[in-house]
């Protein structure tokens, strides 16, 4: 009994340590999130569609970079691909604080902005799909589910700490200490991954990403409904607080890490008990209605509830995809795989910023959060179809 607890904690313990450069990297995400669009629109004296785009950015990065992550750890192991991220953390640290503490140049200011928003994209790519493949190459794919669990719980739980603890110290030191942090944590993290033992590399065919990206396509979609919603609550619940003059709500993105990591924790053997699809048909309809609860609410505990409802939702739904893909997928081929998953992600996240910001700017805030349950209904309905097709 001693031994066979030996072995289940070792690999979980190994698992735990290897996500937490993911989590490192995600507090650096969340660090921003909360107080760059309040930069942008009051500092700046940018628009709406501007404080879109800044937070948006950083997934077009991330979207961008997704197939050279999947190659290159596909190539030259998973790791490498994580410290190659890391050291493009510490540099959009640096850059982060020079971008504020040139605020008095807006134009350039924003630029700059912008540029760090596309490194931190590219350091998010590099870090969090090659983590998940250097866990599971070190410890098998029976390990998937725990490593997905784990590595979304280090993602959410990151920007669950990042958003508040950015506003912190916005209000003690000033909006540049932001960037400073990024540096510190990007360092830390790279001194520790440097010293981590490597995975070996899969073994078989290297398929082009096309190839992989084509046959991903169907989950990919899946994805993108689910992913509006989240990347709308990132980039607009903040604005969308301060039109109704409702103070705290980093406390939203709060609630959603919190639910996030509560259904992974409570609920650790879900996928592989019912399945991929079934877990995300239920998610989905968890999340809308999540989302139409921020949309309809009359107080700000009610949309801090459909936030949190909507991180409930969110939960399984890329670890179930990435399963049901990977049950597919040659063992060559995993990083291009999920990397591939992952761009869908980062495309419905990128795209949310400005094109929400259009409708914002037309319609009010409320609107973008019936869209985005709109699109977990739409999501729903394609999941369905492909439980029935996967049968």
């Amino acid at each position: 009994m001693d031994t066979r607890t030996t072995a289940s904690t070792q690999p979980s313990l190994s698992i735990i340590f290897i996500v937490c450069f993911n989590f490192m990297s995600y507090v650096a995400s969340g660090l921003p999130l909360a107080v760059l669009p309040g930069f942008v629109l009051n500092e700046l004296e940018f628009g709406t569609v501007w404080a879109g785009i800044v937070i948006g950015t950083q997934y077009v990065g991330t979207l961008l970079s997704r197939p050279l992550a999947g190659l290159l750890a596909d190539r030259f192991g998973a790791k490498s691909a994580v410290i190659i991220g890391l050291v493009a953390l510490v540099l959009c640290g640096i850059l982060t604080t020079l971008a504020i503490v040139m605020y008095a140049s807006p134009w350039l200011s924003i630029w700059l902005l912008l540029g760090t928003r596309v490194i931190q994209g590219f350091a998010s790519a590099m870090v969090s799909t090659p983590c998940c493949t250097w866990a599971i190459g070190l410890h098998g794919k029976s390990h998937t589910a725990r490593v997905m669990s784990w590595n979304g719980i280090a993602a959410y739980g990151g920007i669950a700490v990042g958003a508040p603890l950015g506003v912190l110290i916005r209000d003690q030191f000033n909006l540049a200490s932001i960037g400073m942090c990024i540096v510190v944590l990007g360092l830390f993290a790279l001194l520790v991954a440097v010293v981590r033992r490597p995975a070996p590399l899969g073994r078989g065919e290297r398929l082009p990403f096309l190839h992989v990206l084509w046959s991903v396509l169907p989950n990919g979609l899946a994805l993108v409904c689910s992913s509006a919603g989240f990347g709308s609550l990132t980039a607009f619940i903040a604005l969308y607080f301060d039109s109704l003059g409702w103070a705290n709500a980093a406390w939203c993105l709060t609630g959603f890490g919190i639910a996030f990591i509560f259904a992974r924790l409570a609920t650790p053997n879900v996928i592989p008990r019912f399945g991929g699809y079934q877990v995300v048909t239920l998610c989905l309809s968890i999340q809308g209605l999540g989302l139409l609860l921020v949309w309809l609410a009359p107080l700000p505990e009610v949309a801090i509830l459909g936030a949190s409802l909507t991180g409930l939702g969110v939960s399984w739904v890329y670890p179930g995809l990435a399963v049901e893909t990977l049950a597919r997928t040659p063992d060559a081929n995993r990083n291009s795989a999920l990397s591939a998953l992952s761009l869908f992600f980062d495309m419905a996240v990128g795209l949310a910023g400005p094109l929400m910001g259009l409708l914002a700017a037309s319609l009010g805030f409320a609107q973008i959060f019936l869209s985005a349950a709109l699109l977990s209904g739409i999501g729903f309905v394609l999941v369905l179809a492909l439980r029935r097709g996967a049968r």
